[in-house]
């Protein structure tokens, strides 16, 4: 189906959520995971139907079994525009835009040392934890540590104190910068800039939503936007914190 994931996203993600299969004469035709965030929300995602099998139903059964393993959770997930009809059959209603940013990253200029930046030290990790706590309404520590244990930590400093984080890591094809959690999008800029001094000349993703504001600058800086998806919900959002999310960590996680 053409999309990016290694091996090594596939192992990520299924340490950290719950994987389904379809099967057909012994093989694999369908895939779908879900990630549970407390007893309140999950995320779903990596939904796919091998071509040759679609249209079978195969879509509506992995969906199934994905509401059915949430339990009374709210469910929030990404969608194709292929997949939005399907979705809404299940009571998702639309609850955004991502936009994806993506491309091999030259820097424009020589990037100028922040001081309001640093990297991240396992120190931080009580900080960075509250921090998305603060932007996301939800307990991610487990994503968050293995995120962390994964890449390139940044926080950015305010009054000497974290007030923004955000990592890079290997992902599909080079490096994805997310999540990035911050209190506005100047700052969330900052930490990205952060990162991406260290990924020039790679191939670089941002997934953000149109709400960021960062999407333009995106672009501007030589990260055209290269697609979107609709951002969906079952139940309810998760409560709006004081901080934000402006770059995803991956359309399946969040």
């Amino acid at each position: 189906m053409a999309w990016p994931y290694r091996i090594e996203d596939w192992d990520f993600a299924l340490r950290l959520g719950r994987g389904f299969v379809l099967e057909r004469d012994g093989g694999v035709v369908g895939t779908a995971a879900l990630f549970p965030y407390g007893e309140s929300h999950a995320t779903v995602g990596m939904i796919i139907v091998a071509k040759a099998a679609q249209g079978r139903g195969y879509g509506t059964r992995l969906v199934a079994a994905l509401i059915e393993a949430a339990g009374p959770r709210s469910i929030l997930l990404n969608s194709t525009p292929e997949g939005r009809a399907l979705y809404e059959r299940y009571g998702f209603v639309p609850a955004g835009t991502l936009r994806q940013h993506q491309g091999p990253f030259t820097a424009q200029v020589p990037p100028l040392p922040d001081d309001r930046v640093r990297a991240m030290v396992p120190a931080d990790l009580g900080a960075v934890l509250r921090l998305d706590r603060a932007a996301t309404g939800l307990d991610r520590r487990p994503l968050v540590e293995a995120l962390a244990a994964a890449g390139d930590g940044f926080v950015l400093l305010r009054d000497g104190a974290p007030a923004g984080y955000a990592i890079s890591r290997p992902f599909g094809r080079g490096h994805v910068v997310g999540p990035v959690v911050a209190g506005d999008a100047a700052e969330a800029r900052r930490l990205i800039a952060a990162a991406l001094a260290r990924l020039d000349g790679r191939f670089v993703r941002v997934d953000t939503s149109t709400e960021s504001g960062l999407s333009s600058w995106l672009t501007g800086i030589g990260l055209p936007q290269t697609g979107d998806a609709l951002t969906m919900v079952r139940g309810t959002l998760p409560p709006a914190g004081p901080m934000r999310v402006f770059a995803l960590s991956n359309q399946s996680l969040n």
